[in-house]
């Protein structure tokens, strides 16, 4: 029976292009995770976009003289331009400035007042002086009044897990100029998250398969839940849906409350855009369906904790009770895939120290492939990771050229020379069936890791079965047989293209353009590696139009050996990777430097 499964992307902010940190947390994992899903006959419902709100978009849009919305329209285009590059296979990638996404995140808010989970108190906002302007919680830092930690944030401090608020730091500062932050009184509404505390720590106790790290990080925020604000003084995002603050010109709803609603307000939006509206609820209220949230440790804290606490609240599920709203009871995460931070040669990401290097840069000048890959086997998964251009060069020239690449050049190169065609299969040997068993059980055992979104196993297990591959066709030598022995020959091209289908099949979440062209080369009809496709659309609501990213994915490719058919004609291939010059990692750091 085919399962249900979300795929929740974190949503890439639009206040400039992405670079490959970012898509090392949120896009790389949730695509291979996807694909090979689909594969396994599931029905996957991949979902993001560009968050679009809040402050830093405003800092942005002053500093490049253009309006927000200017601002936001030029950057979601360039980030769904570069992520269909990358081949990320988004059942709907969207965005949160949408009249669907203001509706849905109203709706929202309207069922968690309702319920009593909303508050109206004052508190304290910093501001800026110079501009006048409210600073995000996250655009001050100063030190942490717990740990002592110096570059702790507005909301939480990284070093030791606590929650704070931007006036208890010591020496607070803005990220953005560096100045001294005033703080003023001002009526907003917040979020009751110790009313969650019961139901959130029962909840994550039953998350017994997350990955350590998360779970045990999250379990220690619901120790020291405090309310926490979802307006903010300022014009652009979400206008707030109550009587008395709805048409104030200076009251939004706080950017990180509407942006992860846009979870399921990209899920109706795709709903209504199939022309079945409530096709959605399939992923969101059935009993048996599964959600899995893809980001970088930065996020864990709203996806862990403050994403499930407005599901609750919205279900009244919390310890003020309540009713669920029109979308029915929505359900929690089923698990909070976190990666760790990645950073590059030796330093953190920095757009403005130049320490980046940002996705459509490395595109235009690298393939897709061979950046998936290196993310996909030495990605920061399950611990922070530094990305150096020597190591992305070793393992493009010494894995995917030398081993991947060259079993298929080879292995079809003498085949188109010499036969023309897909041979045939005579008496098989020992030999023969050891190595048709390894890549058949390939399938379970990559499939294994992909399940638990263990994406480096996974590779490197495919990797091993390539490597299998290449050393039974460098033992077996069908070219020595190629006068004495011609049958043979046959029998051990045929069990080395096997492979070849097999690894290529395994091989195919990760690599999914050099897979649809091995899959040609093989002479398959269909596609194996659907792409994804930028598409002009209309606002569903009036709105602005723009660009989304989708894709029909459900091809028919399953996850699994697809025999192959003798006497299919076979052509030369032409070489699935390029080879790297080492030179290329002195010029990419001189590159950096010069910028």
């Amino acid at each position: 029976m085919p399962r249900h499964i979300l795929t929740a992307v974190a949503w890439p902010y639009a206040n400039g292009p992405r670079h490959i940190g970012h898509v090392a947390g949120f896009g790389v994992p949730s695509d291979v995770f996807s694909r090979y899903q689909r594969m396994a006959g599931n029905r996957v419902l991949m979902v993001s976009g560009t968050d679009e709100h809040g402050t830093p978009i405003l800092v942005q849009a002053d500093k490049e003289g253009v309006s927000p919305r200017e601002l936001a329209d030029r950057y979601n285009r360039v980030i769904a331009e570069d992520l269909q590059q990358l081949g990320l296979s988004y059942d709907l990638f969207t965005r949160t400035t949408t009249r669907n996404h203001y509706r849905v995140a109203q709706d929202m808010f309207r069922q968690l007042h309702a319920n009593g989970y909303v508050t109206e108190r004052p508190s304290l906002s910093a501001i800026s002086p110079s501009t006048g302007r409210t600073l995000p919680d996250r655009y001050i830092e100063g030190t942490c009044p717990i740990c002592g930690y110096d570059g702790a944030r507005g909301d939480q401090c990284d070093n030791c897990g606590n929650q704070l608020d931007p006036e208890q730091l010591i020496n607070p500062r803005s990220r953005i100029n560096g100045e001294t932050p005033k703080f003023i009184e001002t009526q907003h509404l917040f979020l009751d998250l110790p009313a969650f505390a019961d139901a959130l720590g029962s909840w994550l106790q039953s998350r017994t398969d997350w990955r350590p790290n998360v779970l045990k990080f999250s379990m220690n925020l619901v120790e020291d839940l405090k309310p926490r604000a979802i307006s903010r003084d300022l014009d652009w995002g979400v206008p707030i849906p109550l009587p008395g603050w709805e048409d104030r010109p200076d009251k939004r709803l706080y950017v990180w409350f509407d942006a992860v609603i846009g979870y399921l307000s990209a899920s109706v939006e795709w709903a209504r855009r199939t022309g079945d509206a409530d096709a959605w609820r399939a992923w969101w209220t059935e009993p048996d369906a599964e959600s899995y949230y893809f980001m970088g440790k930065d996020n864990v804290t709203f996806h862990s904790v403050i994403w499930p606490s407005i599901l609750l609240g919205y279900n009244g599920e919390g310890a003020h009770g309540g009713t669920p709203g029109d979308f029915g009871r929505l359900s929690l995460p089923t698990e909070v895939v976190s990666s760790e931070y990645l950073t590059m040669e030796g330093r953190k990401f920095s757009s403005s120290r130049n320490v980046v290097i940002h996705v459509r840069d490395f595109l235009a000048r690298y393939s897709a492939d061979s950046l998936r890959f290196y993310l996909s086997a030495a990605g920061p998964e399950n611990q922070d990771t530094d990305f150096t251009w020597a190591e992305l060069v070793r393992r493009n020239n010494d894995e995917l050229v030398a081993a991947w690449g060259n079993l298929v050049n080879r292995t079809l190169s003498f085949t188109a020379k010499n036969l023309g065609e897909l041979p045939s299969a005579g008496e098989l040997t020992t030999t023969d069936r050891a190595l048709l068993a390894t890549t058949e059980q390939g399938f379970a055992t990559v499939g294994g890791y992909l399940e638990r979104s263990r994406m480096k196993a996974g590779i490197t297990e495919a990797v091993r079965v390539v490597s299998e591959a290449n050393k039974y066709l460098s033992e077996e030598a069908p070219w020595k047989l190629r006068e004495t022995d011609p049958d043979r020959m046959r029998t051990i091209l045929h069990v080395a293209l096997q492979a070849v289908s097999d690894c290529n099949t395994m091989l195919a979440p990760f690599l999914p353009h050099s897979a649809q062209q091995v899959h040609e080369l093989l002479g398959r009809d269909g596609v194996l590696a659907p792409a994804p496709s930028l598409v002009e659309v209309d606002d569903l609501d009036g709105g602005p139009g723009y660009p989304v990213l989708t894709g029909d994915y459900d091809t028919g490719a399953r996850w699994g050996r697809e025999d192959l058919v003798p006497g299919v004609p076979v052509s030369p291939p032409t070489p699935l990777f390029a080879k790297l010059d080492p030179s290329v990692a002195e010029e990419e750091l001189a590159r950096m430097e010069q910028e």
